[in-house]
């Protein structure tokens, strides 16, 4: 059996063997289709071949995958731990990999099916959309600030009404262009934006996944398929701190000799535009009655706001990973809210209105069965709050085996 090191770059790369306990270069394979394929057939079908996680990696697994007898990819912020040196060039990198490989000391990050992964594609390309909305948006609002004009009495600057008091807005030439030249490039992309959620949406009507996940307050489909497409096999994670820990939402932890742990702030390590969402969704949930809203107060009256969000959105994690796990839907979930969120999904995917007919979702425009399910709400949250109306934090033990110090 041998052990292969790639390291890849953007045009070629870097080969070494490891074989009978001996480490050669074999020279370098440029990163096109064809050049990898050629490589591949020249390799054993017992070989192991490793490589770091990087731009075109899935690409390159696809081609060697059918070859050989497995293909890992190693996480490479925890690889530079490991292997950092001194004298650093490409081919003492792809040795350190094959090493690495051999010695079983290899920490390997999870390759996506091509079904998650063109998902994840997609939940990125609405995020850079997103993104660039907003870039847009503050590049008006900067004209508008430079040029002292007050701001809109309207409630959307970038509705009909804000457009049209815009343009009767006293500004120069070049600022009437910039104006005209970044409203133009928001329509695009705000047509661009209807396109990219209209084939989310097709993607997430028949899962199941994404129909559990909604019943939680504050998660609508976008939310749910951001961390769909972020876990992949739930089964992976065999606790939901596993899954905390992949989402960077687990603290920082400082522990030496006979002092006692200390936490800080979360890692931020792992997938941040999933982290994103899911604080998204908290800020939500915790204007929605219920037990995350119990919660999220009962945080910041000790800790802020902003931290009370981040916890909020670590135990939506938590509560995600038991609810994908177990298959369920969420015990408090408001039944007429998740069937307009479920009408709204299917709207957005492109399927036809039903008027004249009156579906589940019509239920959440009535005033008895929303204030029916407010009150089921309420008395969820006021249960939460007598549970843990007695909790009190402990004092931290000294020692070795200090923890956190703190039952939450």
């Amino acid at each position: 059996m041998r052990f292969i090191g790639l390291d890849v770059h953007r045009t070629f790369a870097e080969v070494a063997v490891l074989a009978e306990g001996q480490v050669h270069a074999a020279g370098r394979v440029a990163t096109t289709a064809l050049a990898l394929e050629a490589f591949a057939r020249t390799l054993r079908a017992d070989d192991q071949v490793v490589l770091e996680a990087t731009l075109n990696t899935q690409a390159i697994v696809r081609v060697l995958r059918p070859h050989v007898a497995r293909v890992a990819i190693a996480n490479p912020l925890r690889t530079r731990l490991i292997a950092e040196a001194k004298i650093k060039t490409d081919k003492i990198d792809a040795a350190v990999l094959a090493q690495l490989l051999a010695a079983g000391f290899l920490p390997e990050v999870w390759m996506p099916d091509e079904t998650t992964a063109a998902l994840r594609r997609r939940v990125a390309r609405r995020t850079q959309l997103v993104r660039q909305r907003t870039r847009l948006k503050n590049q008006v609002h900067a004209i508008l600030a430079r040029n002292l004009i007050p701001p809109c009495p309207a409630a959307d600057l970038f509705g009909h009404k804000g457009r049209a008091w815009l343009a009767r807005q006293p500004l120069p030439s070049d600022e009437q262009s910039a104006v005209a030249t970044y409203l133009r490039a928001l329509d695009l992309a705000g047509i661009d934006l209807r396109a990219v959620e209209e084939n989310l949406a097709q993607a997430a009507l028949p899962r199941a996944d994404v129909r559990h996940l909604i019943t939680i307050p504050g998660v609508d489909a976008i939310v749910a398929l951001s961390l769909v497409a972020a876990i992949g096999d739930v089964g992976r994670f065999a606790s939901p701190l596993k899954l905390i820990g992949y989402l960077g939402l687990d603290p920082r932890v400082r522990q030496s000799g006979l002092q006692p742990a200390r936490s800080g702030h979360i890692t931020k390590q792992g997938r941040a535009q999933a982290r994103g969402m899911l604080v998204e969704a908290a800020w939500v949930a915790a204007k929605t009655p219920g037990p995350l809203r119990a919660f999220f107060l009962r945080v910041r009256a000790r800790r802020g706001a902003q931290v009370a969000a981040v916890a909020a959105a670590r135990k939506l994690a938590v509560l995600a990973w038991h609810l994908l796990t177990k298959g369920q839907d969420y015990t408090w979930a408001r039944p007429s809210l998740t069937a307009q969120k479920l009408r709204g999904l299917e709207l957005r995917a492109g399927l036809p209105a039903r008027r004249g007919h009156r579906g589940a979702a019509h239920d959440y425009n009535l005033k008895e069965v929303r204030a029916r399910e407010h009150a089921l709400s309420t008395q969820a949250e006021r249960a939460y709050q007598q549970l843990v109306a007695r909790w009190q934090p402990r004092r931290p033990k000294t020692g070795a085996g200090a923890t956190s110090g703190e039952r939450r």
